[in-house]
């Protein structure tokens, strides 16, 4: 099944097929969509017994009966077991990286991918509606179709699909969700809005109220989803090897951007260490696809070629050794996979073994001829090298085929041995064991080292114990994170009808719309206008001009007529006004309450009243709210407020 805007085979309500949101796809049943299902289930029953487990624990703290305690104690064995095991299922599911990979490949070393975090379905409307009518006096029902259109954009980011449909439906919500935290988030009110998303690794849910964590969230799996693409991409060809490059670089530089972004996430699987060791890995497996792209050509047996594989190959396992240190560290090693930091491992030992025989094919088949310029190959070699072999000068090593023969078996015997302990520690991990092809890789390679180490050798040869220095780890093609355009798309608010977004906020607070009678006297409308951008306000009004009774200097126009200005600017507005007619015509405003609701207090103290708009009736009356903070005074102070209290009221009515 596609991942496109196509039927899904299910009647909706009206009888019609239904339809998926295109870049997801929840019923594509691929082994990647089944392991994710396995890890939203496995989520579930970790949190059900984390609860037993509290449950448990605060009853053996409130008890004292023996009985009772013995009973607990042996009951949290059993949930820690549970656990336990719980814990293992999710650590082979991250484990499971062979059906992330490309089925046409059959000769590749695998990558690893990053799983998505699960979180639950989240229901907006009613939190949304209410949020609507109480602070923008809007009707909320008129937004269901926005909100809906929100919930299902959100769904579809569940299960994205692993190509770029996929990236940009993940895009486009992370997004919207600045826009929604401007409109609907306030610092001063809690929306009773919970987000819940589990730890990738650990499966320990985390549920904060903090629209963070939704970004967070989303801008991991941004970053996951480009390694399942990379892992999937065809690695047999050019074109295949470039797109995983830029899969991987594009995976670090979301990933550290969420570093940089968010540095006190409650969850561990985005905490800067474990960020810190992710970006490293994916930048290893992007240099890993770099030297496979320069070796998918074929290496020429020639002298400078060798050289520049050894070095490149020495890039790769030195990468990978920083992985692997990185991940050795606590806590990381504790929530890690072990098949991860195996691999990592058996990486390390497998390139840098390339590169010693990379560089002992160099020496070895290395035949002077005339034509050969001895500088650049005297430099090449001393390049290869922190210090010589020896003290041996290049030049020596490159005129006496002894000297050739003598390091170039030394780092043969270091390619075997490295490959020996490639493949020891291979065997060492079960979920590793069942990847055949990384197994043939190793065994393959370490064969050719030893049939070259015995072409080589002599029997007379007992003494020759020289150990290969290491090899110099340069590249001419560096893996560099790259941030995607992705993470900065464009979209339209859902939410625009409400107005101009720097007005219009959760942060703003207004009285709810009140209607003026405007009436042009002598073609004057008794104040100015400004407004570019929208919305229009109003200015310099004339205090003896009775057009502008009802007006204050500061409100906002937000319709004139039945037509809504939120987004007019003055041109648009002035259209609107200019064919009044001696009748008049109907406007609506709109004021600050920040700015405009103070009271002075008797001892010269001002006090700000919030005022709490709950609708407007149909007979144009005002239903208020007032609560007043940081208040102590006597009794007369306490009167004289409510007698100006009273005053204000009668005032906005």
């Amino acid at each position: 099944m596609t991942d496109t805007i196509l039927t899904n085979g299910i009647k909706d309500r009206a009888g019609q097929n239904g339809y998926f949101k295109k870049g997801c796809n929840p019923l594509a049943l691929t082994g990647r969509s089944k392991l994710q299902n396995e890890r939203a289930s496995l989520n579930q029953q970790i949190i059900r017994q984390m609860r037993m487990r509290a449950g448990a624990e605060n009853l053996l703290r409130a008890t004292s009966n023996n009985k009772v305690c013995d009973m607990v104690v042996l009951e949290l064995s059993y949930i820690n077991s549970n656990l336990q095991l719980l814990m293992e299922q999710l650590e082979g599911l991250n484990s499971s990286v062979e059906v992330y990979q490309n089925i046409q490949e059959t000769s590749s070393i695998p990558l690893i991918p990053l799983g998505l975090k699960e979180t639950k379905e989240m229901d907006f409307s009613v939190s949304f509606k209410d949020f609507i009518l109480e602070h923008y006096s809007e009707d909320g029902s008129s937004f269901e179709e926005e909100i809906a259109d929100l919930m299902d954009l959100r769904q579809a980011c569940r299960t994205p699909s692993r190509n770029d449909a996929g990236i940009e439906t993940l895009a486009k919500y992370f997004s919207h969700i600045p826009l929604l935290e401007s409109r609907f988030f306030s610092a001063t009110r809690q929306m009773g809005i919970f987000f819940t998303w589990y730890d990738s690794f650990t499966g320990v849910p985390v549920c904060q109220q903090n629209v963070s964590l939704e970004k967070a969230s989303i801008l991991f799996n941004i970053g996951a989803l480009y390694t399942q693409i990379g892992t999937r991409c065809n690695r047999q060809t050019g074109s295949g090897l470039q797109d995983a490059i830029t899969a991987f670089q594009k995976a670090a530089g979301v990933l550290h951007h969420l570093k940089e972004t968010f540095t006190h996430t409650p969850s561990f699987d985005m905490s800067p260490s474990m960020l810190s060791m992710l970006i490293k890995m994916m930048l290893a497996q992007a240099q890993e696809c770099l030297f496979e792209k320069i070796a998918l050509s074929g290496i020429r047996n020639e002298f400078f070629s060798l050289l520049k594989m050894a070095h490149e190959a020495a890039k790769v396992g030195d990468t990978y050794d920083q992985v692997h240190q990185s991940m050795s560290q606590t806590p990381i090693k504790d929530n890690v996979p072990f098949f991860w930091s195996t691999v990592a491992q058996v990486k390390t030992h497998h390139y840098r073994s390339l590169a010693h025989y990379f560089l002992a094919t160099a020496l070895l088949d290395h035949q002077r001829k005339p034509s050969d310029d001895e500088d650049q190959q005297e430099k090449a070699l001393s390049q290869a090298y922190d210090a010589m072999p020896d003290g041996r000068s290049p030049l020596d090593i490159l005129r006496k085929r002894e000297e050739r023969r003598r390091i170039g078996k030394a780092h043969l015997r270091r390619a075997v041995i490295g490959h020996e302990e490639g493949l020891r520690i291979h065997s060492l991990c079960r979920h590793l064991r069942k990847l055949d092809v990384l197994q043939a890789i190793l065994q393959a390679s370490h064969n050719r080292s030893l049939a070259k180490f015995n072409d080589n050798d002599r029997e007379d040869e007992f003494t020759d114990y020289m150990e290969a220095p290491d090899i110099v780890s340069k590249t001419e093609h560096k893996a560099e994170m790259e941030t995607p355009m992705a993470t900065k798309v464009k979209v339209t608010d859902f939410f625009r009808r409400l107005g101009p977004l720097s007005v219009f906020s959760a942060k703003q607070r207004w009285t709810a719309p009140r209607t003026v009678r405007l009436r042009l006297e002598d073609r004057d409308l008794g104040f100015t206008l400004r407004g570019d951008p929208a919305p229009v306000q109003v200015t310099s009004l004339d205090p003896l001009c009775p057009a502008v009774d009802g007006l204050k200097e500061g409100d906002y126009i937000v319709a004139v007529g039945d037509a809504d200005c939120k987004w007019m600017v003055v041109s648009e507005v002035m259209r609107l006004l200019k064919d009044v007619d001696e009748d008049g015509i109907d406007i609506r405003v709109v004021s600050l309450m920040d700015s405009a609701w103070k009271v002075l207090i008797g001892d010269g103290r001002s006090i700000a009243i919030c005022i709490k708009l709950l609708s407007v009736l149909s007979n144009s009356q005002l239903s208020m709210s007032i609560s007043l903070s940081q208040l102590s005074m006597r009794r007369s102070s306490l009167s004289q407020l409510s007698m100006r209290s009273s005053s204000l009221s009668l005032s906005s009515r």
